[in-house]
C-alpha cells in the first residue's frame, strides 16, 4: 500500500497519554505498540497531536477548557493537513475521561476515514461530573467507520450502539526471541506472581491467590512476587501463613530482568479479578511460560484453553484452583509440552506481526485511493 512510490501516512492520537509522555505506563506503551502495529501493516503512521484530553477531576469547567484547546488544535491540523492529507485517521482508546475531541472534526473537514482503537462506552457516565466528556466520547464513538475492541469486557457496551463497525483486535505485544527450551527441574513447582500491590481488584487477586496455595490439595511450591504499591503491608499479610515458601522481589521496571524471571518460572499463577485482558498474561506467553487465572473473561480472552493451555478454575473457586496445580505438579512433562504450545499461540494472535496482519486487512478497505 503505497502513494507516490511510499507508505500511506496515518494521523495517529492518543488523547489519554501521547507515545512520547515521560511518564511510563500500560497507556503509553499500548500506544507505542499500535505505532510499530501500524508500521507493520505497510503504513507510515506520525502522531498528529499530542493534546491530553484527560480530566480525572470530574471538572465541568476544565472540560469546556479542553474542549477549547481541542478546537483550536482540530482547526489547526485542518489547515496543516490539507495540502497533503493523510489516507486515514487512527486514535488509540477514546473514553469518557479522555475522548477524542479532535479526530471527528479533522475526519469530517478533510473527508478521511476515522478508526478508534480500544473504544469505551460508558452510558451510565452520561450523568454526573463526566456527563460532557461522556457525550463527546459517544459522539467520537458514532464518528468512527470502525471501532477496533480489544478486551471482552467492553464489547457489551459497544454493541449497544446501533450502526457501529465493530471488529476485533485482540491484544498484543512484542514477544521478543523465543525461549530456549528447557525441562522443569525436580523440586517443588517454581510459582511466579507479578502484580502491582493496590487496594481492590489487585488485593482480590492476591487474596485469592492466597487462598488457593494455602489450601490442602496445593502441593509443594516456591511462590516469587514481583510488585508493589500502597497494600504491600495487606498483601504480606495474606502471605504469611505460607512463609518461608514466598519471597517478596518488589516492583521490577526492567522488562529484560522480568523475562529472565519468567523464564525461570514454572507456572505464573495469577486469579485476574476484573483484568480487561491483563498485559501480564502475554509477558508470560512470550516467555513461553504457561500460567493459571480463574476463568474470567479477560484471561479467557488472551489465554489458550486445552490442549494448548491449562483449563480455568471457576472464580472464588480455591480448591479447584488448587486441584489444577496438583494435577500440573503431578504432570511436570505436560507442564513442560505447554512452555511450547504458549508461545506459538502468542506467536499466533498476540504478538506484533499477527497485529500488523489484522490492522492491514481491517484497514485497507477503509482507505480512499
Amino acid at each position: 500500500m503505497s502513494a507516490a512510490g511510499g507508505p500511506l501516512r496515518v494521523a495517529f492520537h492518543a488523547p489519554m497519554k501521547p507515545p512520547d509522555h515521560p511518564n511510563p505506563s500500560g497507556d503509553r506503551r499500548i500506544a507505542r505498540l499500535t505505532l510499530q502495529a501500524l508500521e507493520g501493516a505497510g503504513f507510515a503512521p506520525f502522531v498528529a497531536s499530542t493534546l491530553r484530553t484527560l480530566e480525572m477531576a470530574g471538572d465541568p469547567a476544565a472540560q469546556a477548557a479542553l474542549e477549547a484547546q481541542a478546537r483550536a488544535e482540530a482547526a489547526r491540523l485542518v489547515e496543516t493537513l490539507r495540502p497533503d492529507p493523510p489516507a486515514l485517521w487512527f486514535t488509540y482508546h477514546s473514553y469518557w475521561k479522555a475522548p477524542d475531541l479532535i479526530g471527528p472534526a479533522v475526519c469530517a473537514a478533510l473527508d478521511l476515514p476515522y478508526v478508534i482503537s480500544e473504544p469505551i462506552h460508558a452510558p451510565r457516565r452520561r450523568e454526573g461530573p463526566w456527563a460532557r466528556f461522556a457525550e463527546a466520547a459517544e459522539r467520537s464513538l458514532a464518528a468512527a467507520d470502525l471501532l477496533l475492541w480489544s478486551t471482552a469486557r467492553d464489547l457489551p457496551m459497544l454493541q449497544r450502539l446501533p450502526g457501529l463497525r465493530l471488529a476485533e483486535w485482540a491484544p498484543f505485544i512484542d514477544l521478543g526471541p523465543p525461549p530456549a527450551p528447557r525441562l522443569p527441574p525436580p523440586g517443588p513447582l517454581r510459582l511466579l506472581a507479578v502484580a502491582m500491590m493496590r487496594p481492590g481488584d489487585k488485593l482480590a487477586s492476591y487474596a485469592a491467590l492466597a487462598e488457593a496455595l494455602a489450601r490442602p490439595e496445593a502441593p509443594d511450591l516456591r511462590l516469587d512476587i514481583v510488585g508493589d504499591g500502597a497494600a504491600r503491608g495487606a498483601v504480606e499479610a495474606l502471605f504469611a501463613p505460607l512463609a518461608p515458601r514466598v519471597r517478596f522481589l518488589g516492583a521490577e521496571a526492567d522488562p529484560v530482568r522480568l523475562r529472565q524471571a519468567m523464564e525461570a518460572a514454572d507456572l505464573l499463577v495469577w486469579p485476574g479479578v476484573n483484568e480487561g485482558f491483563g498485559m501480564v498474561y502475554l509477558e508470560a506467553q512470550a516467555a513461553g511460560l504457561p500460567a493459571l487465572a480463574e476463568d474470567r473473561p479477560g484471561p479467557r480472552h488472551v489465554l489458550p484453553g486445552p490442549p494448548a493451555g491449562l483449563p480455568l478454575p471457576p472464580p472464588g473457586d480455591p480448591a479447584a484452583f488448587a486441584a489444577t496445580l496438583a494435577a500440573l505438579d503431578a504432570d511436570r512433562a505436560r507442564l513442560a509440552a505447554l512452555r511450547g504450545t504458549v508461545r506459538a499461540h502468542a506467536e499466533a494472535r498476540h504478538g506484533l506481526e499477527a497485529a500488523s496482519a489484522r490492522l492491514r486487512e481491517l484497514l485497507t478497505p477503509l482507505l480512499r485511493r
